[in-house]
């Protein structure tokens, strides 16, 4: 039988690439991830993996089985936080993972709500932005992921519980001494001219997809993750922006103005979780809570 300690180890090498980084991910000693490795492999009734001398890789069957794990890996942490919190043994656990303006708006909002509920109930949190954090939802790593997309891209989360939450709209950044500093709303077409600060990987790609529908390739002298360095490279004259609202939330505008920005794009803000997850009370509670905070 195959034990789901052996599909983690199995899992944990096959994204290290070596029994010792394993080892060190799973914080247990090599011959201990060797051990279960040897016993799984005699539970499938096959070779797993193929060593080369220092290399590893997988054999068919380890690449079927790795592909299965996170999905039973989800279930079986779905199963026994059901199980646990029906028997009232513990209020459950919740590995949030969130994109950086969600984690300074919603979260702590939604966060202090669900432990004031559910004082037993933990949550933890790390950050990223999609698609990684999907993926990282996918892969067993984390329990909701809280995640923004432009337009509705079919099929896209179509295997996921999709909460929507709100819609974000982008607002348009420009220094204070700026021609168009007081406008009340600026034709994004107004801006083809000027230097741009961009975001994120996902929102550079969306910015440069709007710019060219109204019939220019926008200049970006600067990309940053970084919220506040957006706004103070636009505070410094060096360019222009647009951000998301929810961004600018928790963000001192020092130095900029806010224009309206013409056509208005909208990102879809929402809380992602597997549909076992989903059923699971304390996956369930926060899900509420993300909603209401949202609302607010």
């Amino acid at each position: 039988m195959i034990e789901a300690r052996h599909l983690r180890v199995l899992r944990a090498v096959a994204t290290t690439g070596s029994f010792s980084a394993a080892a060190r991910e799973l914080g247990c000693t090599q011959p201990a991830v060797s051990q279960q490795m040897k016993a799984l492999e005699g539970s499938a009734g096959t070779p797993l993996l193929i060593r080369t001398g220092r290399e590893m890789r997988l054999t068919q069957a380890g690449e079927a089985l790795v592909r299965h794990a996170s999905g039973i890996l989800a279930g079986l942490t779905a199963a026994e936080e059901e199980v646990a919190a029906i028997a009232g043994l513990r209020a459950g656990r919740v590995r949030l993972v969130s994109f950086p303006s969600g984690s300074s708006t919603l979260v702590p909002g939604a966060l202090a709500a669900l432990r004031a509920a559910h004082p037993g109930t933990r949550v933890s949190l790390v950050e990223s932005e999609p698609p990684r954090s999907v993926e990282m939802l996918r892969d067993g790593d984390c329990d909701i992921a809280l995640a923004f997309r432009y337009g509705t891209a079919g099929g896209e989360w179509d295997d996921l519980v999709v909460r929507p939450l709100l819609k974000d709209r982008l607002t348009g950044l420009v220094p204070e001494g700026h021609r168009l500093a007081g406008a009340g709303s600026v034709g994004i077409g107004e801006l083809a001219e000027e230097p741009w600060i961009a975001g994120c990987p996902r929102c550079r790609r969306q910015l440069v997809e709007v710019c060219e529908d109204s019939g220019f390739t926008p200049r970006i002298d600067f990309a940053t993750d970084d919220y506040p360095a957006v706004i103070g490279l636009v505070g410094a004259g060096l360019g222009v922006a647009v951000l998301p609202e929810l961004a600018l939330e928790s963000v001192r505008r020092k130095g900029v103005r806010t224009v309206t920005v013409e056509p208005a794009v909208e990102r879809e803000i929402v809380a992602l979780t597997l549909p076992d997850l989903a059923r699971v009370p304390a996956v369930a509670a926060t899900l509420d809570q993300l909603l209401l905070a949202a609302a607010r």
